[in-house]
């Protein structure tokens, strides 16, 4: 089996010991090392362990013939575009199970015409997760609103619309919500 652990670790800017103690339960640098270089075997636990320290799907961490990686050509930063000390590459956005998306047909806040919105369904348990982040919200009839969520209050969440001069909109009681993780956008 050929991994992508090294690139998915330098990728995020992580050091193998960063990683080793991000494992639940830690390990150390050199198991890390060895399982990157493939002296040793990765096994699905293994592969399980790293993608979690590292933030990313098992699946993202396993090289397939049929799946297709972006080569980096430069990095970007505040001192401008240089070019990767390392080959580098990224694998197309996926979407994780039970995500919901929003399709932006005309522009408002800071979304664009033909942007997509993926999000991720929350439980109301979790609604605190999305504190501060854009979400949407169902509403009776089919309607939704779609705006930051500002605060939670004995059951009613506050939220506020992205377009200038709104005003605030507070939802009683809402069944779920999906709170907007990946922004796909055309240039």
């Amino acid at each position: 089996m050929i991994t992508a652990i090294r690139e998915v670790r330098r990728a995020k800017g992580l050091t193998l010991d960063d990683v080793a103690r991000r494992c639940a339960p830690p390990t150390t640098a050199q198991t890390i090392g060895r399982l990157e270089t493939g002296t040793r075997t990765v096994s699905v636990g293994w592969l399980n362990r790293i993608a979690d320290a590292l933030g990313v799907d098992a699946a993202d961490l396993v090289t397939l013939p049929d799946r297709p990686e972006i080569a980096v050509a430069a990095i970007l930063d505040g001192s401008g575009a240089q070019a990767p000390r390392r080959e580098a590459h990224l694998a197309p956005p996926r979407a994780a199970p039970g995500m919901i998306a929003v399709t932006v047909t005309g522009g408002i806040g800071d979304y664009r015409s033909g942007d997509e919105i993926w999000c991720e369904r929350l439980a109301p348990g979790a609604f605190a997760t999305a504190l501060n982040r854009d979400v949407l919200v169902p509403r009776p009839a089919g309607r939704f609103l779609f705006g930051r969520l500002i605060g939670r209050e004995d059951g009613k969440l506050h939220l506020l619309p992205l377009g200038a001069g709104g005003r605030q909109q507070v939802v009683a009681d809402p069944a779920w919500i999906a709170c907007a993780v990946k922004l796909i956008r055309a240039l």
